[in-house]
């Protein structure tokens, strides 16, 4: 901004900061107004474009996209998970995939334990999921302090799922990217009642006869659903309840199962401890189930 050759030292100074403030105002505005039509474009071009930028921002259809966003998450991981609830037991089983071959395959799991009977399967953002395991750890350690006995199944998975929605109202967190299934035996006097509880990103769980997570959930749930129709409330034994989560996962993932790319964890009335299958248990499992020829296998 050059100062005029006739005019005043003052005078010129002033003119001076009034066109450079003229100029800065025109350039903010232009800028602005370029936002502006960039946002306009976007939201004319989808939906979910202004709606999805902030986790406590509704839709007009009503609908929060970074809560859907989180549940498309869990599908990330490619992993396929499984839980049955039977009679005296309940299982839950997921599938074993090492990314890399300089990985310690006993240092890759999904399977969590919570206190010595009750623990969950997670599926989604490995990370998300150990900072909720270490979460309901210390509920679980706060309630036995508190009140002198073993956290029930059905309040830990009401915990887990009132901390997941505070993730989703707070616009300085996100929700987390897993789904639980958490399985555990509730003793009530001389009654030992297996507990399946499954909990979502939404803040949303309810107990489950049996139920999925992950990549292959809804064709998971459709062979679950097939086999409860005919029998809504069948008593599976122990080895039934087993073999019928491997024919799920054999069913949806389309392909024989290997006890290598098989991780199982029980919890039974003979023990109510949360166990881990070993590789041998869980291929004799696999044989038993292959040999079978009922309702469980389904073989189309």
């Amino acid at each position: 901004w050059a100062v005029a050759p006739g005019a005043a030292r003052s005078g010129g100074h002033t003119e001076c900061v009034r066109s450079q403030s003229s100029c800065f105002s025109e350039g903010v505005r232009s800028q602005h107004v370029s936002v502006l039509r960039t946002c306009t474009a976007g939201m004319a071009r989808g939906s979910s474009a202004g709606y999805d930028r902030h986790i406590t921002i509704f839709s007009p259809e009503g609908r929060l996209y970074q809560v859907e966003y989180a549940f498309k998450a869990i599908k990330t991981s490619g992993l396929t998970s499984v839980g049955v609830r039977g009679a005296d037991s309940c299982v839950v089983l997921t599938q074993r995939k090492i990314p890399d071959k300089l990985h310690d395959p006993e240092s890759v799991t999904n399977m969590y334990h919570v206190t010595d009977k009750i623990g969950l399967v997670m599926t989604g953002i490995v990370p998300d999921a150990r900072a909720s395991v270490s979460r309901l750890r210390a509920e679980a350690a706060q309630f036995k302090f508190d009140y002198g006995y073993d956290i029930p199944v059905g309040f830990l998975a009401k915990r887990a799922a009132d901390l997941a929605q505070v993730y989703t109202q707070h616009a300085n967190m996100r929700p987390l990217g897993i789904a639980m299934i958490i399985v555990g035996i509730d003793v009530e006097g001389d009654k030992m009642i297996p507990q399946l509880f499954r909990c979502d990103p939404a803040g949303y769980f309810v107990g489950y006869k049996a139920t999925s997570a992950g990549q292959k959930e809804q064709e998971a749930n459709n062979f679950l659903e097939k086999r409860f129709k005919t029998d809504p409330n069948p008593s599976l034994s122990y080895d039934d309840t087993v073999q019928f989560a491997l024919a799920c996962l054999q069913n949806v993932l389309g392909s024989d199962l290997k006890a290598s790319d098989i991780e199982a964890c029980v919890v039974r009335n003979e023990n109510l401890k949360f166990t881990r299958l070993t590789a041998d248990e869980v291929e004799a499992h696999l044989t038993a189930l292959a040999e079978r020829d009922d309702d469980i296998v389904a073989r189309e």
